[in-house]
């Protein structure tokens, strides 16, 4: 009889302090959970499925350390470039310009074509290449790969890729591949990076450079702005965000007019966690 009065004793205590107190403390562990979890709907992959694809070889040339922009030679081969523009020809729409809610069609702005292609074996083995190249993290996820058409005039005016919008996810990094480059025009222009030395190695095949810049009696003097030539089956991959969360403004970038022929270019986006503190 004593262990049942005792048990009816601490009945009240279970109600009114345990019950609560755990409600408390385990809601908070699960909204704490829940906000470091990237909210990413189906249209973003992360696909660590064995996938058997062929070996492959690009050299990269580290161009700057903060934010990492690195140029990938050789990132596609000619028969995965020559897949992208058969897959994609059949899906060309008008590329849009979002404004928070909104979007919309703004040829003043961005003057492009947009293919959302299919993710056959090819494609899943460039997704697994890009992922490989940042070393299978874990908390990224690819963003279904688009290819760009810039026709004569097409152009993207300076922008970020990164949104800042999100406490929880953004885009981590991105790769501007070429997968077609028979053009005049149309580089890759970042006029917030540093251009390198490039009196001696060979940034000048990949990037525009002045003349009196090559010129290896002279002294290498700074200048802001950096112009990627577009260069078929080469990309371009940076990092969008800082450590802490907040995104590199170094990274504003503009896709330049095409002043003659077409340039075919293919985004891959990594989406993660936005590690704001």
């Amino acid at each position: 009889m004593a262990g049942i009065g005792y048990i009816a004793a601490l009945l009240p205590l279970y109600v009114i302090v345990y019950l609560p107190l755990s409600h408390m403390l385990f809601s908070k562990q699960e909204k704490l959970l829940a906000s470091q979890t990237p909210v990413l709907n189906s249209s973003f992959i992360a696909s660590d499925e064995p996938l058997a694809c062929p070996s492959h070889k690009y050299n990269a040339f580290i161009l700057s350390q903060e934010p990492l922009i690195v140029y990938i030679e050789n990132f596609l081969s000619q028969e995965e470039s020559t897949h992208l523009l058969t897959i994609s020809d059949d899906k060309w729409t008008p590329s849009t310009v979002s404004t928070g809610a909104e979007t919309s069609i703004q040829k003043d702005i961005r003057f492009s074509e947009v293919a959302l292609i299919d993710r056959d074996d090819t494609v899943r083995c460039i997704e697994h290449r890009a992922r490989d190249f940042q070393g299978w993290r874990p908390d990224l996820h690819i963003e279904r790969l688009r290819t760009q058409k810039y026709g004569v005039g097409g152009h993207y005016r300076n922008h970020y890729d990164w949104s800042g919008a999100s406490r929880e996810a953004d885009r981590v990094s991105t790769f501007m591949v070429y997968v077609d480059a028979d053009c005049k025009g149309g580089g890759t222009e970042f006029p917030r990076i540093k251009m390198p030395d490039v009196r001696s190695g060979r940034w000048c095949e990949f990037l525009e450079c002045d003349q009196d810049n090559q010129d290896p009696g002279k002294q290498h003097e700074d200048k802001w702005g950096v112009t990627f030539n577009p260069i078929k089956g080469n990309a371009v991959f940076w990092e969008n965000l800082r450590p802490d969360g907040r995104g590199y403004e170094e990274t504003f970038h503009a896709g330049l007019p095409v002043t003659s022929g077409t340039k075919v270019g293919l985004n891959i986006w990594s989406w993660g966690p936005a590690r704001r503190k």
